[in-house]
Parts: C-alpha cells; sequence; structure tokens
C-alpha cells in the first residue's frame, strides 16, 4: 500500500508539472500566432524604398511610410520630454515621502490615471490643446502620449527605489554629503535599471497607440517635421491603410504593422537586457 501510495503521489507531481508547461506553452501561443501571421502578410513589402520613400496615390505601385517612422519618432520625443523628468521627480517624491496628505493624494491620481482609457486622454488633449491651438499637431499628440507614460514611470521608480535598503542612504548621509546629492548621486543610480526599464517600457506601450491620436496628431500623408502641424504615425498609418478598400494600402498596412511590432518587441528586450546588466546587488 505504501509503495501504491507514493507512486501515485510521484504520478500527481508529474501530471501537475506537465500541466504547467502545458499551460505556460498555451500561453504564448496567441503571440506566436500573431507575429506569424504579421510576418508573413508584411515581409513581402519590406525593403528599403518602403522604409524611406513616401506613401503614393491610390492605383500607382510602390510607396512607403517614411512619414509615418519620422511621426512615431516626433512623438515618442515629446512625450518623453513631458514625461520622464516629472514621473522620475514623483517616483522619488513617493518613495521618499511614503505616508502623508500629499503622497496619497499624487498615488491616488497616478493610479486613476493609469486606468483612464486611451481614447479618453485622447479627448481630453483635444480639448487642452487641439481647439485653443485650433489645428492638430504632433505637439498634442506627443502630450497625449505623455500623460499614458506618466503612470508606468511614476509607480515603476517609487517601487524600485523603495526596493533600495535605507542603510545606503542614511551612510551617504552620515559622511556629510548632503540629502539631494544623496538621492541624485547613490539613491537613484542604484535604481537605475529598474527606472530605465520603466522608461523603456512606457515608451514601448504608446509607440502602438493609435486612439489619442485620432484627436490630437490626425495624421499626415506627407512628410512634416514641424511639431505645430498634424503628422502620420504607425499606429495611424495601420489603422487608416486597414481600413480602406484598397489592396495596396493593405499591404502597405501589414508592412507597417511588422515595423511596429519589431519596434515594440525590440525595446521590450532592450528593457530586459538592461535590468540584467545594471541590476545591483543589495
Amino acid at each position: 500500500m505504501a509503495i501504491e501510495h507514493i507512486s501515485f503521489r510521484i504520478f500527481k507531481d508529474k501530471l501537475f508539472k506537465l500541466s504547467v508547461i502545458g499551460f505556460s506553452f498555451a500561453s504564448i501561443l496567441p503571440l506566436l500566432f500573431i507575429l506569424f501571421y504579421i510576418f508573413k502578410n508584411g515581409v513581402a513589402v519590406i525593403n528599403w524604398q518602403f522604409l524611406t520613400q513616401l506613401p503614393k496615390p491610390v492605383g500607382e505601385i510602390g510607396g512607403g511610410i517614411s512619414n509615418a517612422i519620422i511621426g512615431t519618432v516626433m512623438l515618442v520625443i515629446i512625450s518623453s520630454i513631458c514625461s520622464i523628468p516629472l514621473g522620475i521627480g514623483a517616483g522619488i517624491y513617493l518613495s521618499e515621502h511614503k505616508e502623508g496628505k500629499l503622497s496619497y493624494a499624487v498615488r491616488l491620481c497616478v493610479e486613476i490615471l493609469q486606468g483612464i482609457p486611451s481614447i479618453v486622454i485622447g479627448i481630453i488633449a483635444y480639448v487642452w490643446i487641439v481647439m485653443p491651438l485650433r489645428t492638430f499637431s504632433a505637439f498634442s499628440g506627443g502630450i497625449a502620449l505623455g500623460i499614458m507614460m506618466l503612470p508606468i514611470i511614476v509607480r515603476s521608480t517609487e517601487e524600485t527605489l523603495k526596493l533600495i535598503p535605507e542603510s545606503l542612504k542614511e551612510a551617504s548621509l552620515a559622511l556629510g554629503v548632503p540629502y539631494y546629492k544623496t538621492i541624485m548621486k547613490v539613491i537613484v543610480p542604484a535604481g537605475l535599471s529598474g527606472i530605465v526599464t520603466a522608461v523603456i517600457i512606457s515608451i514601448a506601450r504608446v509607440a502602438g497607440e493609435t486612439a489619442p491620436l485620432l484627436f490630437t496628431a490626425f495624421g499626415n500623408p506627407f512628410m512634416n517635421i514641424n511639431i505645430l502641424k498634424p503628422v502620420n504615425s504607425l499606429p495611424l498609418l495601420v489603422f487608416n491603410y486597414a481600413a480602406s478598400p484598397y489592396p495596396e494600402w493593405h499591404a502597405l498596412a501589414w508592412g507597417a504593422s511588422l515595423v511596429l511590432a519589431v519596434l515594440v518587441l525590440t525595446l521590450n528586450f532592450i528593457a530586459k537586457v538592461l535590468t540584467k546588466k545594471w541590476k545591483v546587488q543589495f
């Protein structure tokens, strides 16, 4: 009986392990299918002209997405300038002041902001910026994406700095280092891997957003580097071309989808590499 009982327990253990492995593999199958389908349909149109030329009118063969690539870079730069300093500063404040009415209010606002749908943020940016300026623009799109980046950076910075031992800060202060230098020269560098990872992940998240840009950047079939004028972006191009009745535009949409997927995957891979490389052990 004892041997049979042990054998049954070993069987249950192996069955559980196989179940966990099976569920883990099943969870990544949708991603693999999506990437395979995008690659299969998009790789045929990827070439140098596709990446460097402007879109051509309907009926003409060829064309590219260079305006969308430049527009995406512009939007990411504007949103990063707006959100990274503010997000890191707010994260440092919340990690240093864990209690208090202001800390509670800031933390609550960040949590609420993180749950607001992206299309609502686009409408808010439309009311705040587009309507007063009377024009769609890259600036308004960058502000909308920056608002979406902010909660990710704030929360990740706060949680990263909370993991740093208090003894590290106390040792710096005991040596006579001013408080602000202790934060900037000791605490922040110690949590640099987590902060940089949060920034890269937030950029990867907003790089594929479409809804806020419908009300702000709007799209532009021409090349534009003026931040006060409408610009195109990869998500907008995919949205507009995929909904069109033209096969040529469908092919461009698949190619732009592949470029966008590679961009997001690359940013996530860089975040993982930096996390391992700059991780500080305490």
